[in-house]
């Protein structure tokens, strides 16, 4: 969903990961075997993964181990859905064009386990703290997911689904940044479980933003550590 007439002749489409990781095979590697490069579809084949494992969907799975077990009831798996229950912020893309265009409603199969959840930042906050205060994960099973590799694409380190940047204060954090069509989030936490800051854009975003939104995780983070 390129532009606008793709994006409203798709929005209501329902994708199954088969047929995404299909699309994705038709395009040649990005990137040598050992060499980092982040990938939408490694999600969706560690979705289809549990699926195979488990006999549950990663959607079940997920709120079953953490939604509901961290009671986090502002976030959900919208399936096949287009719509945002609740109050929500509409997204809007423009698709290189000078005309912006409201693309809220989006069937998120299109993007399935690399990011079809919906959340609002006080439970992106709970998620995370608890993710790196042990409640989620025995101690081996972090340090997995939070050893880094050089990611160059980013200029930081990169674990398992987690990057790692430096603190201008001192120390580090860990964030992930997550996007849809109209849409771009980024939490971020310290190793230490005590500090964390989401922020949310919408519209098409650019390097800009990103560095924009990079810039209040470092004044936010650091922020917290001197009111300590």
């Amino acid at each position: 969903m390129n532009s606008a007439a793709g994006y409203r002749a798709e929005r209501l489409r329902t994708y199954t990961p088969e047929e995404l990781v299909a699309l994705a095979m038709r395009h040649p590697a990005p990137n040598d075997p050992g060499v980092w490069s982040y990938s939408n579809t490694n999600y969706i084949l560690a979705g289809m993964i549990i699926k195979k494992v488990t006999g549950h969907s990663w959607a079940d799975e997920v709120n079953a181990r953490i939604i509901g077990r961290l009671g986090l009831t502002r976030t959900s798996t919208p399936g096949t859905s287009a719509s945002i229950p609740g109050a929500h912020a509409p997204g809007y893309s423009a698709f290189g064009t000078g005309t912006t265009l409201d693309v809220t409603e989006f069937n998120a199969s299109a993007v399935d386990a690399s990011g079809s959840i919906i959340s609002s930042a006080d439970d992106l906050s709970r998620f995370y703290t608890a993710l790196f205060d042990g409640r989620l994960l025995d101690p081996a099973e972090l340090d997995e997911m939070t050893t880094a590799v050089p990611a160059p694409q980013l200029d930081a380190e990169y674990g398992l689904g987690l990057a790692k940047f430096p603190l201008p204060c001192g120390g580090s954090y860990f964030t992930h940044v997550g996007s849809v069509s109209g849409y771009r989030a980024q939490v971020s936490v310290t190793p230490d479980a005590t500090r964390t800051a989401v922020v949310l854009a919408t519209g098409d975003g650019d390097k800009h933003t990103q560095e924009a939104m990079s810039g209040l995780m470092d004044q936010e983070l650091c922020r917290s550590k001197v009111q300590r």
